[in-house]
Order: C-alpha cells, then sequence, then structure tokens
C-alpha cells in the first residue's frame, strides 16, 4: 500500500496570525484614527485653498504630501493589523508583520522552548542560544504550532521551563 519510492505529499501550509498585546493594538487603533483625523483635517484645510488663491506651487505640494502620509500611514497600519502572521510552509517560518517579511529556514531551528512562568515561546538557531527569536501568538496553539515545526523537521528538541527554573536562569 504504501510504496516507498513515490513521494510524500508537501504538508500544508499553517498561518498562524500574531497576537498583539491590548497596548500595541490601542496605540495602532489610535495611529489610524490620527491618520483619518489627518486626512480629513487636510480635506477641510484644501477645500478653504480651492476657494483661494491656488497657484501656489508650495501649497499644492504641502497637501499633496499630507495627503500622501495620511494614506501611506493608515495602510501601513491596517498592513499590521491584518496580515501580521506566522507560516510555515515547505521548509521555511515566515514571518510577516505588516508589509515586512522575514524568512528563516526549518532547518536550521535547533530547538524550541515554552517557558511556562512567562508563557512565551523561543525559536532557538543555534545550540548556544544567541540566535533566536519569540514566538507571538495565542497560547493555546503553541502545541500546534511546534507540532507543525517538528512535522518539518524532527531533530528540533522541544522542552519546557517551569516558572522555577526560569527564575533561576535570571538569576544568573
Amino acid at each position: 500500500m504504501n510504496d516507498p519510492e513515490q513521494p510524500r505529499p508537501a504538508p500544508a501550509v499553517k498561518r498562524y496570525p500574531f497576537r498583539f498585546s491590548p497596548l500595541i493594538l490601542a496605540l495602532l487603533v489610535a495611529g489610524l484614527l490620527l491618520c483619518l483625523a489627518g486626512f480629513g483635517f487636510t480635506t477641510w484645510q484644501f477645500s478653504d485653498f480651492l476657494q483661494g488663491e491656488i497657484s501656489s506651487v508650495y501649497e499644492w505640494l504641502k497637501y499633496i504630501l499630507l495627503y500622501f502620509v495620511s494614506v501611506l500611514l493608515a495602510v501601513l497600519i491596517l498592513a499590521m493589523l491584518v496580515k501580521s502572521q506566522y507560516v510555515i510552509g515547505g521548509r521555511k517560518l515566515i514571518l510577516q508583520f505588516g508589509l515586512i517579511r522575514s524568512t528563516y529556514d526549518i532547518g536550521k531551528i535547533v530547538s524550541v522552548q515554552h517557558f511556562r512562568g512567562s508563557g512565551k515561546l523561543t525559536v532557538y538557531f543555534d545550540d548556544f542560544k544567541t540566535k533566536f527569536m519569540v514566538i507571538v501568538v495565542k497560547e493555546s496553539w503553541y502545541d500546534d504550532f511546534v507540532q507543525t515545526l517538528l512535522e518539518r523537521n524532527e531533530r528540533i528538541t522541544y522542552d519546557f521551563v517551569t516558572a522555577e527554573e526560569e527564575q533561576n536562569y535570571r538569576k544568573k
């Protein structure tokens, strides 16, 4: 039934949305509201400008720049809110943070540690634990996230660090 000559099907791509803290979420929403307010204020000033002397190149550039900045910041903030995620596909772990995208080779991951005291999941790329990244997803997804990594690289070691052990690490 299972032919060893048959290539294994590629594992499905899994996506894990980024978990923003309430403070960061509030700041992003506040930034979006400021962009909308800036766009509205610029429109109000621009309508007054159109009723007066419209031959000033400086004024035209000012309004173009104000509209551009308002729209650009709104797009960046919306992209962060909508498209911030971890994608595990094939042999790559991809961190998408809005329009910014970082790719990591799953084959280079050495270990994953779950710090139970602080509730953090950390992926290490070397044995000395100097190259790492903290995974910021819902804590209930940690097991699925780690299992997905282990399916793609069996050599990854996974362990837990209790709250007491974590306190000892901090003291050193």
